[in-house]
Parts: structure tokens; C-alpha cells; sequence
């Protein structure tokens, strides 16, 4: 496991002490299941709002090794390409990649895959929320999906940062028990 690795799960893993210890916070809960293009399960999104943001606990299996984008698309659908997801998720229209700009909502850092295809990690995005009602909540009326695509995204190229096909995607949808935890 990597340092930055390591910085990530420790940093959410700090923000969920400090979530939990909120008077009065109350959770909400997300999970998008993930399948490749022959509808194998490959991995599991468990998505939870926090104070910061919306914290992803990704956890794939049999995925190719290598470097994936892996991004938050705008429409909550997994129907064979994987187009039927949309775009990224951008409801403020910015720009594609962290290296354009601020990038959009629905950015996120490369997964690096080991060569057993196994991964576990844990990422914040700041930029989204699951309360409903909200700027950039995921539950719009159309709602949204995790999509891992083919290569990793180079951070710039418009409108997806090259990132080729889309091998893998779930839709994002509430857990039982979502927003209980007070």
C-alpha cells in the first residue's frame, strides 16, 4: 500500500470519526454495485455524506490491472455500453480534468489495479452530496452512476480525459437504513 494510499484511508477515515461524533448528524447512504460489459460483478461503491463531502469506499474485484478513470456520470443507468450513464457529472459546466481548472463534480483520482485485479480505497469528493433537494445531489431526477473506464484519465483532454471505453458501471442508489444513523 502506498503512502498516499495510506493518507487517503487514514484522512476518511478521521472525518468519520469526527462525522459520527456530530450531535445530531445523521448519515446519509448510497451503494452503486458494479458490473463489467458481461454483467459480472466486479466491485462495490458504498457512498456516505459527510460534513466534507460524499466519502467513497470503492472495493473492486477482477477488474484488468492498470491505471482506470473513475468518475460520476449524470444519469442512473448501466445498460450495455455503458452509454446510457451520459456524461460525467458536471451540473456547475465546468471543465474536464484537475489540470483544466477546478474540474467538475463528477472528477475523481485514477485507480491504480494491482495485477490480481483486487483493489480497496477510499475517496472524498467534496463536490457532490446525497441530500436531496441540494446543489449537485447525486439524486437528481435522473440520478447518477460510477463508471471505471479502460485507460486512466489524463486529467485535461475534453470532455472525459481519454480515458476510452467504459469497462465497468453501477448505479448509484440509497441504502436501507440511509440517513437513520443520529
Amino acid at each position: 500500500m502506498s503512502a498516499a494510499t495510506k493518507t487517503v484511508q487514514v484522512g476518511a477515515a478521521a472525518i468519520l470519526a469526527v462525522a459520527f461524533a456530530m450531535p445530531g448528524f445523521a448519515a446519509e447512504l448510497a451503494n452503486a454495485k458494479l458490473r463489467d460489459a458481461g454483467g459480472k460483478a466486479v466491485g462495490d461503491v458504498d457512498l456516505m455524506q459527510t460534513p466534507a463531502g460524499v466519502l467513497l469506499r470503492v472495493r473492486l474485484n477482477g477488474l484488468p490491472p492498470g491505471e482506470h478513470a473513475f468518475h460520476i456520470h449524470e444519469v442512473g443507468k448501466c445498460e450495455q455500453p455503458f452509454t446510457s450513464a451520459g456524461g460525467h457529472y458536471n451540473p456547475g459546466k465546468h471543465p474536464h480534468g484537475y489540470q483544466a481548472g477546478e474540474g467538475h463534480a463528477g472528477d475523481m483520482p485514477n485507480l491504480h489495479v494491482p495485477q490480481d485485479g483486487s483493489l480497496a480505497v477510499e475517496i472524498l469528493n467534496a463536490k457532490v452530496t446525497l441530500d436531496d433537494g441540494k446543489p449537485h445531489s447525486l439524486f437528481d431526477s435522473d440520478g447518477s452512476s460510477i463508471v471505471i473506464h479502460a485507460k486512466a484519465d489524463d486529467y485535461r483532454s475534453q470532455p472525459a480525459g481519454d480515458a476510452g471505453g467504459r469497462i465497468a458501471c453501477g448505479v448509484i442508489e440509497r441504502s436501507a437504513g440511509g440517513g437513520a444513523a443520529k
